[in-house]
């Protein structure tokens, strides 16, 4: 979006004039710090602490894809994801809560028109949960607005949400198969449920249910028939022409994917970093020498660097890729583009997930993965990553035969 400068700001408003895109990335690895003590208390209340979200508020971290009309930073979508990627390093939980409430931000400055997007940012600071899973349902009001019901589940970044974006269904008269509907509410209009915490991993990550209780939504906080992870750019969007900024004309099922093989990468770093601490500190069973003179932990701690490195340098070239192919224009996002970046992140989850399981928790040491150790916590986190339906389902094996088809035009 906005070209990134290395001059430093001691601006620490959110929308201050001066903060650039190295900047906000450089306070994110600054906070990151401070949250591997916090890991276990995050996960205990189930989501960040408020003064954590008070100090991203204050970093400017939920205006990063914000249109700047609207007192945003508009910056790129590949220094969001190195936010994302610097606080999962820290916490994974915290690194999840923030990157899924804060990218949709992204979505609705793309596809929802200019009175719309007048209101949702109305603002600055932007959090909106969204779930690709249709739940509820839905029936028109006597002014083509909406009455919605129903309850979502898996909405992190719901407890400091502005927003939530959902899809449900459509009533349809007489039995007939509703139509979807993509909407977007305010926190006025929904309740959290305290139904989160009970999980192998991410209990910290703020993904609790959202219900809403027959809410009304206006008709331009609605878009019918269609599915965000489906929605078709290469014609051009509401957000490209708006704010003349060719990354909000995106692919979301890529920038969704993206967003995942961010976090992994960041968690994957957290559990090397973890390791190398063993590697100063730790002995060896037999030798009795640190294990960083040890030929063995220097294989594996080279090994599993290698790979997380490789998976970086792979997830930073795809945010490239993703934003080229946004300034070619709207008819080189094809359907084709979209999924071709996915797979780049299914081999980036897969590379983190090798380092971490097949590497750093098999060699730790039974006393250094004990529950709660931050390696342990990263494996447990990392698991449940990969049960995440985008994930697990759709990036695994959906999105890769949907490549191959639309590779060959085969439907």
């Amino acid at each position: 979006m906005s070209v990134a400068t290395n001059a430093p700001s001691d601006d620490p408003s959110p929308a201050g004039p001066q903060l650039t895109e190295d900047e906000v990335v450089a306070r994110a690895e600054r906070l990151a710090r401070t949250l591997v003590d916090r890991q276990a208390e995050t996960e205990q209340r189930t989501f960040y602490a408020e003064d954590v979200h008070e100090q991203f508020r204050a970093a400017g971290f939920y205006r990063i894809l914000v249109p700047r009309r609207f007192g945003g930073h508009e910056f790129s979508a590949e220094t969001f994801l190195r936010v994302s990627t610097a606080l999962a390093r820290g916490c994974p939980s915290t690194g999840w809560m923030y990157c899924l409430g804060a990218a949709h931000a992204l979505a609705a400055a793309t596809f929802f028109d200019e009175r719309a997007q007048t209101e949702l940012f109305a603002d600055g600071d932007f959090i909106s949960p969204a779930t690709i899973n249709p739940s509820g349902s839905a029936r028109r009001a006597d002014d083509g607005g909406w009455i919605i019901r129903g309850t979502w589940p898996y909405c992190s970044g719901a407890p400091y949400a502005t927003h939530f974006i959902g899809h449900t269904i459509v009533e349809s008269a007489q039995g007939a198969p509703g139509t979807p509907l993509l909407f977007i509410i305010p926190r006025s209009g929904w309740t959290m449920l305290n139904d989160w915490g009970d999980q192998l991993g991410l209990q910290g990550s703020g993904s609790h249910s959202i219900r809403i209780d027959d809410a009304y939504v206006p008709p331009h906080h609605a878009l019918e028939s269609v599915h965000l992870s489906e929605m078709d750019v290469s014609r051009g969007t509401v957000g490209r022409r708006l704010h003349g900024n060719p990354e909000y004309g995106g692919g979301p099922l890529s920038f969704m994917l993206l967003e995942s093989a961010s976090l992994a990468v960041g968690m994957a770093q957290g559990a090397l970093d973890a390791y190398e601490e063993l590697m100063r500190t730790r002995k060896t069973m037999f030798a009795a020498v640190l294990r960083a003179e040890d030929p063995d932990y220097q294989l594996w701690y080279g090994q599993a660097g290698g790979m997380i490195a490789a998976a970086e340098a792979a997830v930073r070239n795809a945010a490239q890729q993703w934003s080229a192919v946004c300034a070619a224009g709207p008819s080189a996002f094809t359907r084709e583009q979209d999924l071709r970046i996915a797979t780049i992140c299914r081999e980036v989850i897969r590379l983190c997930w090798q380092a971490v399981e097949g590497y750093l928790f098999r060699t730790a040491g039974s006393s250094s993965v004990r529950l709660g150790s931050r390696i342990e916590r990263v494996w447990r986190d990392m698991s449940t990553l990969h049960s995440h339906v985008g994930v697990g389902v759709l990036l695994a094996s959906v999105a890769t035969r949907e490549f191959t088809k639309a590779r060959f035009g085969v439907r």
